[in-house]
């Protein structure tokens, strides 16, 4: 199994695990790479460091952290988008998904002429100013399309 620092085109930085490099190699040749975040196909490989394990490594024999160690450690870019992409699911897991009847839903909502509760889906920006003007409220939230899938 290859693990491999991936970045698309818009900075977001992933992790892909591959069968082996020649894998790789031909999947994001392929354009069947596609970054979690965005879903972008313009994705990069990132220089990284072979990772040992090494057999008699204890706890105890850890001292200060070196700069090279905090290397590893997650930038506040990659914190802030696992963060936003926990959220995401959240928002996923906890509302209904009622697709390009999202207008037409949140308006029978607001009217008391359906059950109030969350929902999600999708509606143009004429639609949105519309329900604004009506005294909707609504909140864009950019779903990354792996999120949009079920995972094979």
């Amino acid at each position: 199994m290859k693990v491999l620092d991936l970045r698309c085109a818009q900075n977001h930085r992933f992790e892909g695990w591959f069968a082996s490099e020649d894998d790789a190699q031909s999947q994001i040749a392929r354009d069947l790479v596609q970054c979690p975040v965005c879903g972008d196909h313009a994705v990069s490989r990132l220089p990284s460091a072979p990772r040992l394990n090494l057999s008699g490594a204890t706890q105890a024999q850890r001292g200060p952290v070196k700069a090279e160690q905090a290397a590893h450690a997650p930038a506040p870019l990659q914190t802030l988008q696992a963060a936003y992409m926990k959220a995401v699911r959240q928002v996923m897991a906890q509302t209904e998904d009622v697709g390009d009847r999202f207008a037409e839903e949140a308006r029978r909502m607001h009217y008391d002429e359906a059950p109030e509760r969350g929902i999600r889906g999708s509606a143009s920006a004429e639609e949105v100013q519309a329900l604004a003007e009506e005294g909707i409220e609504t909140f864009p939230l950019v779903v990354p399309d792996a999120l949009k899938q079920t995972a094979h």
